[in-house]
């Protein structure tokens, strides 16, 4: 189990110990190399010199680039290497003057490593670069020894003050009771956990533990019996902790854990190990397993959510957040592999024509036992689960495999609109994706209407705005879908990259109610005509709501009023009374 009761290892991430020696290792190389450049007379040896001090840089780069992927045990490597390469440049350096220069780079190493270890292993880095490098220079024969004693006085002396610094440091991060992290010691601890699940692709749980009925605990036999709970708390549970787990003083009677390599279920059974030793007080768990893309606070947010539940169940119980949604998740990839999911098709109308331009793709889930799930539920979870891109893949095949059919048999070639999530933006490879899916079926890019929310458009992943870019560029037309919900509106119209906006259902609901809604839509109208972008107004059900759409001048609109969504059998079926307009450029 990992604690801060010593500083050293707390003091720096991976991240951190990578950048330090990084800056190190380049300076001491260009220590070295300038003070080669000082001495006199060059010899043979000075090359040598020369490479090493170069060997030293390159060393920089590397850490700077992998470094910060690498596990804290493997820093030993480099800070030891760091020892030899110093001493073998002073056993060669050309005179006494260029020895005493470079053998005092190895106040770095008395820097790194306090800072980075544990007080043992820290000492005998120090230890071993001392009587190395000092051997080296009494060795040489031109460096007298009370000058070399005094390059170990000096470099003691800083080893000294970068374990005091780094001692202090640590308290920061350490609960004065416990000896556990504290919150701030957990939250780093966190971000770097977070970040090595993702590059490893391995699994990461948090929990949170309540102390039930603690205050009653510190009323009736006051502060110091409290405080002992706590203690006892963290050493009785610290001593059953597999290697890596992080245990923390969240605050108050609250501990916070965190469980590297193991699953949600595979934590939930630890915690309930934990908490059946017998601590003289009831405990309350929530667990919670991290979601690939999710930050620390969302994670911890959803273990306090489940700490909650357990609660309200009555206290001195365990429970994992998503347990139904965990298993409804299972289905729901199930469905999906399997080609499970259905489409419904709501039809898209010009107005001023009376004509049908397009179709809209709307997911259905029909469960077993369930029955139909709504859409907000399961596409919720879709993207709490990472199954967002095959859900939209197979969206988009289903619907142009039974639009493509429909237009062999019918002749009529639809404007296809899907909804698409920025989970799917945020992947580099989603617009090669389906252009060949375009390509498979042999659908015209410039008929498909891709829709993203207001609020997506606004990401500030730079490869979401390439993708968008990129699928402007192919041809299908990008439509801020649920226009006018956003932080964003009016104020960003002119920057948002997209062609066409479709305005959310409450501006519908209301035009033939509120005079300054009406108002506010004609003026949104007339925006969007001088920015020559096509506006949709959603949610269109009543006969007075198109009437006033069309007095205002909306020349698409989509709503119960005109169709609700259909299967492809049914929509075949409406389609056959109606007359189709296969001219949709004009609302690019």
């Amino acid at each position: 189990m990992r604690q801060v009761r010593s500083g050293a290892p707390e003091v720096a991430t991976p991240r951190m110990t990578a950048r330090v020696l990084a800056v190190f290792y380049a300076f001491g190389g260009v220590a070295g190399l300038l003070a080669l450049l000082g001495a006199s007379p060059h010899s043979d040896h000075s090359w040598a010199v020369a490479g090493i001090a170069t060997g030293a840089l390159l060393t920089a780069a590397v850490l700077g680039h992998w470094g910060p992927r690498w596990p804290r045990a493997a820093f030993h490597l480099p800070v030891g290497a760091a020892t030899g390469l110093i001493g073998t440049a002073v056993a060669l350096a050309p005179d006494p003057l260029t020895a005493l220069a470079i053998a005092s780079i190895v106040c770095f190493v008395a820097v790194d490593a306090f800072f980075f270890f544990r007080p043992g292993p820290a000492v005998v880095h120090l230890g071993t670069a001392l009587v190395g490098v000092t051997t080296v220079l009494v060795l040489r024969g031109d460096v007298p020894v009370p000058t070399a004693l005094a390059l170990v006085a000096v470099v003691v002396a800083l080893g000294t003050v970068a374990r005091d610094l780094s001692r202090r440091a640590a308290s920061a991060s350490r609960d004065p009771l416990t000896g556990l992290a504290n919150r701030r010691g957990f939250d780093d601890a966190l971000q770097e956990l977070l970040a090595a699940a993702d590059r490893r692709s391995e699994p990461l749980s948090a929990a949170l533990l309540d102390l039930d009925h603690f205050k009653q605990i510190n009323d009736t036999d006051g502060h110091e019996a409290g405080d002992l709970v706590l203690v006892r708390a963290a050493e009785t549970w610290g001593a059953r902790l597999p290697t890596g787990a992080v245990l923390a003083r969240h605050g108050g009677d609250e501990f916070a854990l965190l469980t590297p390599g193991l699953t949600g279920d595979a934590t939930l059974a630890l915690v309930e190990r934990l908490t059946g030793l017998d601590l003289g007080t009831g405990v309350s768990c929530g667990v919670a397993q991290h979601v690939p893309g999710e930050t620390g606070a969302q994670l911890m947010r959803r273990a306090d959510a489940a700490l909650y539940s357990a609660k309200a169940a009555g206290r001195g119980r365990s429970a994992l957040d998503g347990d139904r949604d965990s298993r409804l998740a299972t289905e729901l990839a199930a469905a999906i592999a399997a080609g499970g999911l259905d489409i419904a098709y709501q039809p898209v109308v010009e107005l001023g024509a009376d004509g049908v331009i397009g179709v809209e793709a709307l997911a259905r889930w029909e469960h077993p036992e369930r029955g139909a799930v709504p859409p907000d539920e399961f596409v919720a979870l879709a993207e709490q689960h990472g199954l967002i891109p095959a859900l939209g893949e197979q969206v988009l095949r289903t619907a142009l495999t039974q639009l493509t059919a429909l237009r062999a048999a019918t002749g009529r070639q639809l404007r296809l609109g899907i909804n698409v999530s920025v989970h799917e933006l945020a992947d580099p490879s989603y617009v090669p994706r389906v252009t060949a899916l375009f390509a498979e079926f042999g659908w015209p890019a410039d008929h498909v209407i891709v829709e993203v929310t207001e609020t997506q458009l606004e990401s500030d992943v730079a490869v979401v705005r390439q993708n968008l870019e990129a699928l402007m560029a192919l041809g299908p037309v990008v439509a801020a879908d649920d226009f006018g919900t956003g932080y964003s509106s009016l104020s960003r119209i002119d920057v948002l990259p997209v062609q066409h906006l479709k305005l959310d259902t409450s501006f519908t609901a209301t035009i033939t109610t509120s005079p300054r809604r009406e108002q506010l839509l004609a003026s949104i109208v007339a925006l969007a005509d001088n920015l020559g972008l096509g506006l949709v107004a959603e949610g269109v059900e009543t006969a007075e709501q198109d009437a006033a759409l069309r007095r205002l001048g909306c020349r698409y609109g989509q709503g119960w009023l005109y169709g609700r969504p259909m299967p492809v059998t049914e929509l075949a079926v409406w389609l056959d009374a109606r007359s189709v307009d296969g001219a949709f450029s004009n609302v690019r």
